[in-house]
């Protein structure tokens, strides 16, 4: 069947990842040109115009580097909290970091901690519980990808009591107890509007209650980082006020890897991805995405497919580009979800019509191939579909070292 050949201007920005803003911006200066759809007469961009500039786009302002990897001067040590099934531990690890304890509440999770990592000290239960005063002031860095709660406001500035009964609140109060040099939160880009960006100013004045300056918040895009997979994490960087060193976000590679450098033997893994067990689509839902090719989402269907397999949101506005989504070989994979048969957010295996297996799932969050993951298969794609891809976890961490090497030289006596 052929592809739909137009895309609205909803369905670019969410198929490249760019504001509609900014692709208006580049109709302007003629970079990414809109044209009149001939049946419609609306402004749409060519699709295959969309999808060939993609790469160059996206990498437009990037000077290719060589790595961000920096050798740890001395040994260094992370607690980290909501720990999940260890993709920022691994990538922290990989970066030269010690993981000297984990708490996560998921038993699952702990159960591949534990597997994987006998000689980690996992903490398993409610982080409410947890008794950190054995590493005060003997840890290098606090870790945690808090989830996302609003505040109840008290006055006009938020403090650490005012937070109480938010996970936040429970992240601050370890972070004061450890005083580590610097502490890191990552959440999802959404923290930035979570009640009109209440919530993170709440967090940055929580932080700077108990000592800590906030360096600016970035959103890092993970396929900027050696990972194949268009995700998107919210950086929160907290330094201790006595210290006067800025913290340096890891800087983007130039290279984009794609759907076959992350499932197919290449420069990011040697091997093929392992074979591995995977949820299956119901026939209803194989017999429609049968009809869609490589890179195509539900409106490559035909029009009284699109009808039924949408329902009342066929009428409704933007382009909701994951529904019914094939990913292609040649590009990175979309968010990936806990879920992956999960009507509404399908990311379709290239060639076969089917949703991508434990294995691959983990592959595309860049986890090592012997990283085994416990539980039933929804509690292991769970765990992946909720980590930090392992290789942006790495990069944060040399960024985290870095730092490190940078404070203890000026902390030598001289």
């Amino acid at each position: 069947m052929v592809m739909n050949e137009y895309l609205s201007l909803a369905e670019a920005s969410e198929l490249i990842g760019k504001s509609k803003e900014t692709l208006r911006r580049w109709d302007r200066e003629g970079k990414l040109s809109a044209v009149r759809e001939p049946m419609s007469n609306y402004r749409v961009y060519k699709r295959e115009e969309v999808q060939t500039l993609f790469a160059d786009f996206l990498n437009k302002d990037i000077k290719e580097i060589t790595t961000n990897a920096v050798a740890p001067q001395n040994d260094y040590s992370v607690l980290e909290l909501f720990a999940g099934a260890g993709g920022l531990a691994v990538g922290m690890e990989k970066a030269g970091l010690k993981c000297v304890a984990l708490n996560e509440i998921d038993k699952w999770a702990c159960q591949t901690l534990r597997k994987n990592r006998p000689n980690w000290k996992v903490i398993e239960g409610d982080i409410k519980d947890l008794d950190v005063t054995e590493y005060k002031n003997k840890v290098d860095v606090v870790t945690g990808g808090f989830p996302c709660q609003a505040f109840s406001y008290a006055g006009k500035k938020l403090g650490l009591a005012d937070a109480r009964g938010t996970l936040f609140y429970e992240f601050g109060n370890v972070v004061k107890v450890v005083n580590p040099p610097i502490c890191i939160g990552e959440n999802v880009r959404g923290l930035l509007s979570h009640e009109n960006g209440k919530t993170l100013q709440g967090m940055i004045s929580i932080l700077d209650e108990i000592g800590y300056n906030v360096m600016p918040i970035q959103v890092l895009k993970a396929i900027n980082y050696k990972v194949p997979q268009k995700r998107e994490r919210l950086i929160l960087v907290g330094i201790r006020k006595d210290i006067d060193l800025k913290f340096e976000y890891p800087k983007p590679y130039k290279k984009i890897y794609n759907l076959k450098d992350a499932l197919k033997k290449g420069d990011l893994f040697d091997s093929n991805v392992p074979k591995s067990e995977g949820a299956k689509y119901p026939k209803s839902k194989i017999d429609v995405l049968d009809l869609v090719p490589p890179k195509g989402y539900w409106r490559d269907l035909p029009l009284d497919i699109q009808k039924q397999f949408m329902g009342g949101s066929f009428h409704l506005g933007g382009g909701k580009t994951g529904i019914a989504r094939r990913i292609g070989w040649d590009e990175p994979c979309l968010t990936l979800t806990c879920s992956p048969a999960q009507k509404q957010t399908e990311r379709c295996h290239p060639d076969e019509t089917r949703p991508f297996t434990v294995r691959e799932y983990a592959r595309i969050q860049t986890f090592p191939d012997d990283w085994e993951f416990s539980g039933s298969i929804a509690q292991q794609y769970k765990q992946i579909g909720n980590a930090v891809p392992v290789n942006l976890g790495r990069e944060v961490g040399y960024s985290v070292v870095k730092f490190l090497n940078q404070y203890y030289n000026l902390s030598k006596p001289k």
